[in-house]
């Protein structure tokens, strides 16, 4: 069947228009409904996805890519936990940002209004397709998919999962759509449709932001390339550093939110690296450590090799993990400077004074002191199943909840007010 995108960004903008009078009580019944027809439908959401993962194992794709692309009862309770979430949130459509009366005598507002349509681009990810359906429905924006051909057979049934609930409660069906064929074509020409579409929201890897940032005609949002850093300072507690090491590399490698890089400050390189290793020693991690580091992890038993620059660049969504000593806070930052990706970087240490100089010098959408990288979340942040990590400036940084779909619009009153 041939797609008419140009049919499609139509029946978009008329389903936000919709979506936009909606009251918080209606938009909310929607989802309650979508939260539910998940877990009754468990059965045959699994069944497709277990479709996408068999061909995915024949192609040979990543074990890293498999495990985002993977859903278990677990999982698929978790997704619709997290739009049940959504329901609790406070609605921040038509919320009053700030106003007042001006000397002219006229009244004005900034007012939170919905985006429009949003145009979400993703890979192996189909959790992404009912959060960011949930967190743009909850906002009153209508929302166009595009997931992988990894997703096709699992997206396919969560798309009339949720256009059948929308459809049971009256709302229009069309207010969430997806481009479930995989002909890449399709993209670029939904990167031209700036007549329709408002924003584009690119999750996957450095090549499909490239993509879209090169190509678009519409606003592009950057983000969830995570090169995740942390910092293990002189003072640092060493066993509850370790431990949160572990949960930052181990936890979930293949999220964009792990730890990639371990810097460790030289005073304290060979009393640590030991412990490190007796930490992750079951944990299967592959070290890539500098000249300094490498010999080391070697005589500790580590798995081992020698650190390079594409290493250092990119994620490994795996349980590769760099070591690097660098001398002091100073080195820790200029490295973060250089390989970092903005996402999530964080020091672990004792001293305030050093805390605060790592807040204030590391540039990346969220710093942590003494805390795993793995929390930026929007769900663990409380913004419910977030849409994307930004790691740009504008219009949004980190996570992005609710707000982040919104937009305002100025509203002004008068009483037959004439300029003067």
């Amino acid at each position: 069947m041939t797609i008419n995108l140009v049919d499609m960004g139509k029946k978009a903008k008329q389903a936000a228009f919709a979506l936009a009078q909606l009251s918080s009580a209606e938009k909310n019944q929607a989802l309650r409904v979508i939260a539910e027809q998940l877990e009754t439908r468990e059965a045959e959401i699994l069944a497709a996805n277990a479709i996408d993962i068999a061909n995915a194992e024949a192609q040979g794709i990543s074990a890293a890519i498999i495990d985002r692309l993977l859903l278990t009862p677990a999982r698929l309770k978790g997704i619709a936990d997290d739009v049940r979430h959504v329901i609790t949130l406070a609605d921040p459509v038509g919320k009053v940002i700030d106003g007042g009366t001006l000397d002219s005598g006229l009244s004005i507002q900034r007012v939170r209004v919905p985006l429009g349509v949003v145009a979400t681009i993703y890979e192996a990810r189909p959790n992404v397709t009912i959060d960011v359906a949930s967190l743009c429905l909850k906002t009153g924006n209508a929302v166009i998919l595009r997931g992988g051909k990894e997703t096709r057979h699992t997206n396919q049934v969560l798309l009339q999962v949720v256009q059948q609930a929308l459809q049971q409660v009256g709302l229009p069906g069309e207010a969430v759509q997806a481009i479930i064929d995989p002909d890449r074509t399709l993209v670029m020409q939904l990167l031209k449709m700036d007549r329709y579409v408002d924003m584009i929201i690119p999750r996957g890897g450095a090549g499909l932001h490239q993509l879209c940032k090169e190509n678009s005609t519409i606003p592009v949002i950057v983000g969830g390339i995570g090169i995740c850093h942390l910092f293990v300072e002189q003072s640092a507690d060493r066993n509850r550093a370790l431990a949160l090491i572990d949960n930052a590399k181990t936890q979930r490698p293949s999220a964009c939110n792990s730890l990639e890089t371990l810097l460790l400050q030289r005073n304290i390189a060979a009393e640590f690296i030991p412990h490190l290793v007796q930490q992750l020693a079951d944990k299967n991690v592959h070290y890539f450590a500098d000249e300094q580091a490498l010999p080391l992890l070697q005589q500790n038993g580590a798995e081992v090799s020698a650190v390079s620059d594409d290493s250092l660049r990119n994620e490994a969504l795996c349980n590769n993990m760099n070591v690097m000593i660098v001398e002091d806070i100073q080195q820790a930052i200029a490295h973060i400077q250089e390989y970092g990706s903005h996402h999530s970087d964080g020091i672990l240490t004792e001293s305030q004074a050093l805390a605060r100089q790592f807040v204030n010098q590391v540039d990346s959408a969220t710093v942590y002191v003494n805390a795993s990288t793995r929390f930026t979340d929007g769900a663990q942040f409380g913004l419910g199943a977030e849409v994307a990590v930004s790691t740009q400036k504008l219009h949004a940084r980190g996570p992005m909840g609710l707000e982040a779909l919104t937009t305002y619009k100025w509203v002004c009153y008068g009483d037959y007010l004439s300029r003067s």
